[in-house]
């Protein structure tokens, strides 16, 4: 397949600048990936967008990140599937590893509060843009509907990720194919598949061991489903509790760092990397969280136009793409309460959400803005 000219550019330049804009979560960060490449840039199709959205859904590691390799991969093919990772990845790596050699240096963590109160309303208008468009796409009918509708709600129940996207695919792929009672039988036992075991590597030592610190990095990269919040169980229940690196402070900064900064939350494996081990440390763990990722898009990528092409996978795929949407709706709201808590951030979400519908604006802009707004704000009003 023959590829544009400067496409290996193209994708290297985009996902550079989302490195360093992104914040705010994997939903906000495939809002904006969906306004680069679908919106503004039109590398693929809306309907294109939400089948790579659901693959990503379907195996291990970041999703946000994983999309960038997906996306990489179709502008540029194997140059582009290693660039628009590695692109994505090392700005936030970057930034996350001088806030680490501070963290050691001085003990505190430079404040960055005031410009968050400012970004994180304008992502929230980001997310609900996107999820609007992506919605049409993805709801074909009342059935996809009512599958979303449902996920959403036991997502903020508490539902786990991965059950939830694969009883969206099997509940509208049985139900397309029959409304007799043994398919509804089949779709109750599949819903109770219990979730993935998650395994552990070596044994527990007194020391650092970069050998330990990459195979441990390497497991959870490999296995792990779900939220920074779940990454902060992996953290813990490994460097906390089984090796005796990091106290439970260091982990909750080490956390807080990959929260706040822009790119993937799993670049709080370079803070602990570097807490733990120095440069190399930080060098290695990031290498091995993220190679795991690298490897499940190579291998997944090809399936997705033969699971198109049958009309039980696709009736699947179908399913998993209206779920992705309901728990990313659930994310939404979960950020939005924490986000718009006054006012002024209201007004801030508001203003981006109208701009985002009535213009073309690059949402790089409104991030940038609102992070100017929030620091004014809290300068002169706070």
């Amino acid at each position: 397949m023959s590829r544009p000219p400067g496409a290996v550019g193209e994708v290297a330049r985009l996902f550079l600048k989302l490195g360093l804009i992104a914040f705010g979560g994997p939903a906000a960060h495939i809002a904006l990936m969906r306004e680069e490449v679908v919106r503004r840039r039109r590398w693929v199709s809306d309907e294109r967008f939400l089948d790579l959205l659901g693959m990503t859904n379907l195996i291990p590691g970041p999703n946000s990140t994983e999309m960038a390799i997906h996306l990489g991969y179709v502008r540029a093919g194997w140059p582009g599937l290693l660039l628009g990772g590695a692109c994505f990845i090392v700005p936030a790596m970057l930034i996350v590893l001088a806030l680490a050699w501070l963290y050691v240096r001085y003990g505190t963590l430079p404040a960055a509060t005031a410009a968050l109160y400012g970004i994180t309303p304008v992502v929230i208008a980001i997310v609900l843009q996107a999820m609007w468009a992506l919605g049409r796409t993805a709801v074909k009918g009342p059935l996809p509907a009512a599958v979303g509708v449902v996920v959403l709600g036991l997502a903020l129940a508490g539902g786990n990720e991965l059950v939830l996207l694969l009883g969206g695919g099997v509940l509208v792929m049985a139900l397309r194919a029959t409304w007799r009672a043994r398919s509804v039988t089949a779709l109750v036992a599949a819903l109770g598949v219990p979730g993935v075991a998650l395994g552990q590597v070596g044994a527990g030592v007194a020391t650092a061991s970069l050998g330990t610190l990459f195979l441990t990095f390497l497991k959870i990269g490999a296995v792990l489903y779900g939220s920074g919040y779940v990454l902060l169980a992996f953290l813990r229940n490994d460097f906390v509790e089984r090796l005796g690196w990091l106290t439970d402070r260091q982990l909750i900064d080490a956390v807080a760092v990959g929260q706040f900064t822009p790119g993937p939350v799993f670049t709080t494996a370079t803070f602990v990397g570097y807490l733990v081990a120095g440069w190399t440390g930080a060098l290695l763990a990031t290498l091995a969280i993220f190679l795991p990722s690298f490897v499940f898009v190579a291998l997944s990528h090809p399936l997705i136009p033969r699971i198109r092409g049958s009309r039980w996978t696709s009736a699947f795929l179908d399913g998993v793409n209206v779920a992705a949407l309901g728990l990313m709706a659930a994310v939404a709201w979960q950020l939005g309460r924490a986000a718009i808590v006054d006012l002024f951030t209201a007004g801030l979400a508001l203003a981006a959400g109208v701009l985002l519908l009535r213009t073309r604006i690059n949402s790089a802009w409104l991030v940038i803005a609102g992070a100017l707004a929030g620091l004014l704000y809290r300068r002169f009003m706070g």
